[in-house]
C-alpha cells in the first residue's frame, strides 16, 4: 500500500485513526501494529511472514545478547548480524552475485532464481541490526515484549521508505508517548507538504524523466537529455523527501518524533555537504554502526580514506544489487576524498560561493545518471548524448514537454531551498495556513483520482 494512493487515504488511515484514539492507551500499540502489518502485507501478503520471521529471530537474539556475557556475548552479536545480512544478501543480490559468477567464468551453471525482492526489507533490515547493536553496546535494554519490539520494526510510517528509525531514538516513545492537537495538526500539515511534493512535483517530473532514459538513446538529443536527467534530479528528491515528510507527519498524529531526512541537499556547496544533507538517516546509520566502528578518522589518514571508501561502497551496494548503483557510490566517494584531502580547504576559502555551488549541482547531477539508467553502459552513452552537439530528434514529446512541466519545474527549483522552512515549522499559525494546506489537499485527491501515473521508485530499495 502506498501513502499516495486512495485506498490508504480513504480508508486505512481515516479507519486507523478513528479505532487508535477509541481505545484506551494500553490497547493502541496493538491497534498501530496490526495495521502495520496489513499495510505491508497488502501488495504482496507472503512477505509479511519474512518480516515476522525476521522479529521473532531477532527478538530471540536479543535475549540472547542480553543474557550472555563476555566473548559469547560478541559472538552472539556476530551471528545475529550475519543473519540479518544474509537474509537481505539472499534476497537482494542472490541474482546478482550469481550473474557476476557467470559472466567471470564465462558460464550459465549458476541459473538465476525468480526472487522478488520484499519491499522495505534495506530500511527494516537496518532497523533491526541498531536494536541489536544498541543492545550490545548497552546503550538500551533488552525489549521483553515482542509486541513491542515487532511495532518498532513494522510500524507502517517509515517502513517502506524511511526514514530509518534507529531504536535507541524511539525506545521510550513505544512504552509511552501522547498526543497533542498541536502535534496532531503538525502531522496533517507535514502529511500534506509531503504528499504535495509526491503527487503534484514528483509524479509530473517522473513522466518526462521517465521517457529521456526509456527511449531510445540513438533518436535522444542533447537538450532533452539533459531535461530528462534534471527533471529525474527533482523528481527522486520530491518523492524521496515527499515520503519522509508523510512519514514524519503519520508519525506526528500517534505521537512518534522521528528524525529529519532531508535539509535542502541542493543548495550544498561540496559533496561532503550534501551527504550531511542527503539521506540523514542513512548516513548517520552507516556513520555510527560501520565507520566509526572500522575506526572512523582516529587511526591516521590513510585508514579514514580507507574507511570512507567502504563507507561509500556500501552505500552504492545498499540502494541496490547493479553495478550502477555500487558506481554512484563510488562516484560520491571518489570526490569525498579528493574533499578531505585538499579540496575542501580550497572549497571553504574560496569568495566566490557560486562555483562551490555549481561543482557540487554538476557532480550530484552525473551520479544521478548512473542511479537512474539501468545499466552502467546505458548511463555512459546517456552522458554521451548529454555532452554531445545533437540538437534535433524525432522523438514524439509533444504532450510530455509542455507548459505545465515547465511550471513545476520552476516550482521543484523554487522549493528545493529553505523557502519551504515557513511552512513547516510549528511556529504561529496564520489564517492563510489551514486554506493552503487543504487546498493542496484537495489537489493532490484530484490529481490521484484523474492520473494514474504515480511511480514507486523503492522497489528497487
Amino acid at each position: 500500500m502506498l501513502f499516495a494512493s486512495m485506498t490508504f487515504l480513504w480508508i486505512f488511515l481515516p479507519i486507523l485513526l478513528i479505532i487508535y484514539f477509541l481505545v484506551k492507551d494500553k490497547y493502541r500499540n496493538i491497534i498501530l501494529l496490526i495495521f502495520s502489518l496489513i499495510f505491508y502485507s497488502w501488495g504482496e501478503p507472503k512477505y509479511i511472514f519474512l518480516m515476522l520471521f525476521s522479529i521473532f529471530m531477532n527478538y530471540i537474539f536479543g535475549i540472547i545478547i542480553d543474557k550472555t556475557k563476555n566473548k559469547k556475548k560478541k559472538i552472539a552479536l556476530i551471528v545475529a548480524i550475519l543473519s540479518n545480512l544474509l537474509l537481505l544478501a539472499y534476497f537482494k543480490y542472490f541474482n546478482f552475485i550469481l550473474d557476476n559468477i557467470n559472466k567471470v567464468f564465462k558460464s550459465t551453471n549458476f541459473g538465476a532464481k525468480e526472487i522478488a525482492l520484499p519491499i522495505g526489507i534495506s530500511f527494516y533490515t537496518f532497523q533491526i541490526m541498531s536494536y541489536i547493536i544498541d543492545l550490545y553496546r548497552g546503550d538500551i535494554k533488552v525489549q521483553k515484549n515482542p509486541l513491542k519490539l515487532a511495532l518498532y520494526i513494522s510500524f507502517f510510517p517509515q517502513l517502506i521508505a524511511g526514514p530509518i528509525v534507529k531504536y535507541h531514538d524511539i525506545e521510550e516513545q513505544i512504552n509511552k508517548r501522547t498526543v497533542t492537537i498541536e502535534k496532531f495538526s503538525y502531522g496533517i500539515k507535514r502529511f500534506t507538504i509531503g504528499l504535495s511534493k509526491k503527487v503534484i512535483i514528483s509524479n509530473t517530473l517522473a513522466l518526462m524523466a521517465d521517457t529521456a532514459f526509456n527511449s531510445d538513446i540513438n533518436l535522444l538529443s542533447m537538450p532533452l537529455a539533459w531535461l530528462g536527467i534534471i527533471c529525474y534530479m527533482f523528481q527522486i528528491y520530491y518523492d524521496f523527501s515527499g515520503y519522509s515528510d508523510m512519514a514524519i507527519g503519520l508519525g506526528k498524529m500517534f505521537g512518534f518524533d522521528f528524525m529529519e531526512n532531508f535539509d535542502y541537499p541542493y543548495i550544498s556547496q561540496s559533496i561532503t555537504e550534501f551527504w550531511r544533507r542527503w539521506h540523514i538517516s542513512l548516513s548517520t546509520w552507516f556513520k555510527e554502526y560501520l565507520y566509526i566502528p572500522l575506526g572512523g578518522n582516529r587511526k591516521g589518514k590513510y585508514r579514514t580514506y580507507l574507511n570512507l571508501v567502504i563507507i561509500f561502497l556500501t552505500t552504492g551496494l545498499w540502494h541496490g544489487a547493479s553495478w550502477n548503483f555500487i558506481f554512484w557510490g563510488a562516484f560520491h566517494g571518489f570526490f569525498i576524498l579528493i574533499e578531505r584531502i585538499k579540496l575542501k580547504e580550497y572549497l571553504d576559502k574560496n569568495k566566490f560561493k557560486i562555483f562551490n555551488h555549481i561543482y557540487t549541482l554538476a557532480v550530484v547531477i552525473l551520479s544521478w545518471v548512473f542511479f537512474r539508467a539501468e545499466t552502467l553502459t546505458g548511463a555512459f552513452k546517456y552522458i554521451k548524448v548529454m555532452f554531445s552537439n545533437k540538437f534535433t530528434t524525432t522523438l514524439e514529446l509533444a504532450s510530455i514537454i509542455n507548459f505545465k512541466l515547465f511550471i513545476i519545474l520552476i516550482i521543484a527549483i523554487i522549493f528545493s531551498g529553505p523557502i519551504i522552512k515557513k511552512f513547516k515549522k510549528n511556529d504561529k499559525k496564520t489564517f492563510a495556513e489551514p486554506i493552503v494546506i487543504a487546498t493542496l489537499m484537495v489537489i493532490c485527491i484530484m490529481t490521484l483520482v484523474s492520473n494514474t501515473y504515480n511511480p514507486f521508485i523503492y522497489f528497487r530499495f
